[in-house]
């Protein structure tokens, strides 16, 4: 390690955690974001955060979009993207921002979000609180975010999700709403039906449910192309870790038929059997589970998927420190996402992987 990413980490997990985690999740998570924005708005000092958290990964490219690392951030940690333009200055070779949905909405009832500290991991119930589809494409189009322009300095990626007062009926045309409103700015979408805090959401897993949502999308995608020098925007789909290996087959048989541009593996768990004996008093918590309980589950769906498909493979859940990482790589993980990793790692996990990425390419 270096003593530049020696000083990132030891500053955060020794020094600047701590602190954190004194404080309510959610309180702590507004506060970042809104320290992230300013620091988004000012150049001179995205220039310096790039200079100590920075460290060149192994760019790829997937699903025709070039990525300056592998390792990126995962959906929830900036729902409105106010942050947008901090994201490159921690390390991360692309964001995706959300989950959004076309309405606004204030999520699920507070408290919902808490940490596992003994088991490294977070449940939440957030339930998609957002500023709404509208209100995120006029963030990005403040901050001069489009689709392939790189003002963020990495690509930008968009999760969409079912809002809740719309039912399983009108899921595919609220989802086309936010697609549709968002696809000038976004360089892939990631369509969420795994959350678990959302009732009936993960029912849009099934098959002839994901069939129509992805035609629909990948259809209104190819239509919004029309005309323009760019092809149609790429179309993710996230699944969740608690699908049977059954269920997983027929979702990948969906997915290559829909044409969609790849699966990100996973979203969060219902699972509790993986929290450490401090922690069981949050198994009775509702929510998704994330973190170190997800990382055996994650690997497993990110190895499964890859054998079976040709299709590219975003690997999320549980990837907690650079052997997380190489692992899920060597399952066949084109790219990787943190999310509950840098909250308890800091921005050194991503230095780690980009430093460790760059050694083996």
């Amino acid at each position: 390690m270096s003593l530049r990413t020696e000083f990132v980490a030891g500053g955060y997990t020794q020094v600047l955690r701590p602190l954190l985690f004194r404080t309510d999740p959610e309180i702590i998570h507004e506060r970042m974001i809104r320290l992230l924005s300013s620091v988004g708005s000012n150049a001179v000092v995205r220039t310096l955060l790039r200079g100590l958290t920075g460290e060149k990964g192994r760019p790829t490219t997937v699903a025709g979009v070039d990525f300056p690392t592998r390792v990126g951030l995962a959906a929830g940690l900036d729902k409105d993207g106010l942050a947008s333009r901090a994201w490159h200055g921690l390390g991360f070779g692309f964001a995706e921002l959300g989950t959004v949905t076309a309405f606004a909405q204030p999520g699920n009832e507070k408290p919902r979000l808490f940490r596992a500290v003994s088991s490294a991991g977070l449940v939440n119930r957030m339930g998609f609180n957002n500023a709404g589809a509208a209100e995120l494409a006029r963030t990005l189009a403040g901050a001069g975010i489009y689709r392939g322009n790189r003002a963020a300095g990495i690509p930008v990626g968009i999760s969409i999700g079912k809002s809740k007062i719309v039912g399983l009926d009108g899921a595919v045309e609220d989802y086309l709403t936010s697609l549709t409103l968002l696809a000038e700015h976004a360089d892939y979408f990631a369509v969420n039906v795994s959350s678990p805090n959302t009732p009936q959401l993960r029912l849009l897993q099934d098959g002839g449910a994901l069939v129509g949502l992805l035609r629909a999308l990948t259809g209104r995608a190819a239509q919004l192309a029309q005309g323009q020098d760019s092809p149609p925007v790429p179309i993710f789909v996230k699944v969740a870790p608690d699908l049977s290996w059954g269920q997983l087959d027929e979702v990948i048989n969906n997915c290559e038929d829909c044409g969609a541009a790849g699966i990100i593996a996973t979203n969060t768990t219902l699972r509790r059997d993986q929290l450490a004996a401090a922690d069981l008093g949050l198994a009775e918590q509702e929510g998704g589970l994330s973190g170190r309980p997800l990382t055996e589950r994650a690997l497993a769906v990110v190895s499964y998927i890859a054998e079976r498909s040709e299709l590219p493979v975003i690997g999320s859940g549980g990837i907690m420190t650079e052997a997380d990482a190489k692992a899920m790589f060597d399952a066949g993980a084109a790219l990787i996402q943190l999310y509950t990793g840098f909250i308890y790692q800091g921005p050194a996990l991503a230095m780690r992987i980009n430093a460790e990425d760059r050694r083996r390419a």
